[in-house]
């Protein structure tokens, strides 16, 4: 199917003929507003559900029969005690069984821990329905949840949150006036995103800073670029922003241009990057891997057996950790973590820059009768030598910060050292204590 990088879209594909469900592999939000933390998952939606999600509360007798279940005995108990006790206030609406119902789930839903696992009664589903179908302005940053915190994973190129000063690892504190304690990431994209010309203030905390930043953005439309090159000296440098639907033909193209410049070694630029289509980053692991090598291991648990995702064979040369660099920072997250983490394992290039995001769980999309939905965490995703991205991402092999001084006088530390690695060069991995000292040095220029 198609891909509009300015829309987010669901590709759906049968992966077996007893399940008939599709594979819900990129939420890129609308125009920029931003993506939900959903970028690459797999999510399967479910187009024949006999029941509605009230069924299992409303038929008692259904419930008791299912021999596995729990007693639900507590819960009408305190149904009951709630209709019979609670005095409506003059400041409390009153509510309906149907109400009631979906808070329970609700609940339930919390209750796993998982920031990616959310229920979504009619209203929200429609309208994220629309967020990943339809056209959106805004601010242009990837948000993910870290430690129960909306994270900037990373602003976009050229966009308004870019141009703001935002950087990746920035906390929202506040969507204008609304704290975002306890939100989840759908309803930060909600906040965030809005009419084009429209402002949203964000407060923000940074590492290092003493007080939280307040931020205003102008929303607008943002085209996002894929992949921009350029060459220094014996070294070209393949910046890849999104794995989008066609970022394997930009790389395609941009490889092509690397073989024809004469030079001996490679770049590859992941940092910002947060994800995008399983295919492209299978498809771009290709180029250089041999056919077969994995790239990614979709690991389920339970009874169902895991999937394996291997190169397809399209290698442009034998690449070696001495003339291919992947750069990578805490923006880098998803489709930039299993195509760093496969070339990482396979022994094929060094990874330099800093740990990155960690978004490695996979989500299904469960649509409901009454026009509610369930996002479910169903897999997770696992490097070719069992590395789990989602437990705090991949390390580096050599660490490289880039201090927020860095990117505001335009300096860029990473690359540098990618460049000079790749020369010959000694270039040392910074240790935990320099990495604290460089940070607070950054902090006292900025201020």
């Amino acid at each position: 199917m198609s891909f509009d990088p300015n829309s987010e879209t669901i590709s759906q594909k049968q992966k077996t003929p007893n399940r008939g469900l599709g594979y819900f592999l990129a939420f890129v939000l609308a125009l920029g507003a931003f993506v939900s933390g959903l970028q690459l998952g797999r999510g399967e939606i479910v187009d024949n559900q006999t029941a509605t999600v009230f069924s299992f509360f409303t038929n008692k007798t259904i419930a008791e029969e299912v021999s596995d279940k729990p007693s639900l005995d507590e819960f009408w108990n305190v149904w009951s005690l709630l209709e019979e006790k609670f005095v409506t206030g003059s400041t409390t609406e009153g509510i309906t069984s149907e109400d009631k119902i979906r808070g329970a789930i609700e609940g339930l839903v919390d209750s796993y821990g998982d920031p990616y696992t959310v229920y979504m009664p009619p209203e929200d589903a429609s309208a994220f329905n629309e967020n990943i179908s339809g056209n959106f302005s805004g601010v242009g940053m990837e948000v993910g949840l870290r430690e129960g915190l909306i994270t900037v994973i990373s602003p976009l190129p050229e966009t308004p949150a870019e141009k703001a000063g935002i950087i990746a690892g920035d906390v929202v504190v506040k969507i204008d006036d609304v704290s975002t304690e306890g939100m989840n990431i759908d309803e930060a994209v909600q906040l965030i995103r809005g009419e084009k010309g429209t402002v949203v203030t964000l407060q923000m905390y940074r590492e290092g800073e003493t007080e939280f930043l307040t931020i205003p953005v102008t929303r607008d439309t943002i085209n996002i670029p894929t992949v921009k090159t350029e060459k220094i000296d014996n070294t070209f440098i393949v910046s890849l922003y999104s794995f989008n639907a066609v970022a394997e033909a930009q790389v395609n193209n941009a490889l092509r241009e690397y073989l024809e410049s004469g030079a001996d070694n490679l770049i590859l630029d992941v940092r910002g990057n947060p994800g995008g289509f399983l295919q492209s980053a299978v498809s771009i692991a290709s180029y250089f891997l041999p056919a077969g090598k994995v790239v990614v291991k979709e690991e389920f648990g339970g009874t169902e057996e895991d999937e394996v995702f291997r190169s397809r064979g399209r290698q442009i040369q034998i690449f070696n950790p001495k003339n291919l660099v992947v750069l990578v920072d805490n923006g880098s997250a998803s489709a930039s973590e299993i195509l760093a983490g496969a070339l990482k394992d396979h022994g094929v290039a060094t990874v330099i820059g800093t740990q990155t995001f960690g978004k490695g769980s996979v989500q299904e999309l469960v649509k409901l009768d009454d026009g509610s939905s369930l996002k479910v965490t169903v897999a997770r995703w696992l490097t070719p030598n069992g590395t789990s991205i989602s437990d705090g991402g991949l390390s580096p092999d050599i660490t490289i910060t880039r201090t927020p001084a860095n990117r505001v006088a335009g300096e860029d530390p990473q690359k540098d050292a990618a460049v000079k690695f790749l020369k010959g060069e000694e270039v040392v991995s910074e240790t935990f204590e320099e990495k604290v000292a460089e940070n607070a040095t950054s902090t006292g220029e900025t201020e």
